[in-house]
């Protein structure tokens, strides 16, 4: 079955070819695209959708409010940021809003549909520069001791996790079934008291966990 997809973006002549591209894939319907995520709620009850493509700077209401927004009303629907912006306060209010993945909008027409994918697959996709951003601020910080008594294999799919690896990579990665990685994350979420992977990576970068 086709992903529904929502898209918000204010750049009408990029929306158009966002749009373009999104109908031409099979496995995609694009439900609704809009240039303000301003109604953003009524959309989600109206559309039903699998995922939206978020554009961080939108006038009344940006992109890291819209998100903000969303999550308070569902925590798991997947949210690409699409943006030209690659610094890191952006970068780090986007992931700690909630959102699943950010891409840079230089890259849309050689990473959309695979950032789509991995987004659904459970994953947090990134356009290369801000995963070595968001890799290198977390080396930078110092670790905290274990609060939330995470096991090595816990603590070690959580950096993996928020590195923006999909289930299947975090899988392939340690040599374990994918029914072992969700029982992982399953525990790190009860342990980190979090309902969702951007709940989990938002709360591991504030707290210092990885």
């Amino acid at each position: 079955m086709a992903y529904a997809i929502l898209l918000y973006e204010d750049n009408l002549l990029l929306s158009e070819s966002i749009q373009t591209m999104l109908r031409l894939n099979a496995n995609i319907e694009l439900v609704g695209a809009f240039e303000s995520p301003v109604a953003v709620s009524a959309h989600l009850k109206e559309f039903t959708p699998d995922l939206l493509i978020m554009d961080i700077d939108m006038p009344v209401m940006n992109g890291i409010q819209a998100v903000e927004h969303v999550r308070k009303i569902d925590k798991n629907i997947p949210i690409l940021m699409l943006t030209v912006f690659d610094d890191n306060q952006h970068v780090f209010d986007a992931i700690c809003a909630g959102a699943s993945g950010y891409i840079l909008k230089k890259h849309i027409s050689t990473r959309l549909f695979s950032s789509i994918e991995e987004a659904m697959d459970g994953g947090a996709p990134m356009s290369p520069s801000i995963a070595r951003m968001v890799i290198a601020a977390m080396q930078q910080k110092p670790k905290l001791d274990n609060p939330y008594q995470l096991t090595a294999r816990e603590q070690e799919v959580l950096t993996s996790l928020s590195k923006g690896n999909s289930y299947k990579l975090i899988a392939a990665e340690f040599a374990i079934s994918m029914d072992t990685v969700r029982s992982h994350i399953k525990k790190v979420y009860e342990k980190l008291h979090v309902h969702s992977q951007t709940e989990a990576v938002s709360k591991a970068i504030h707290e210092k966990l990885v």
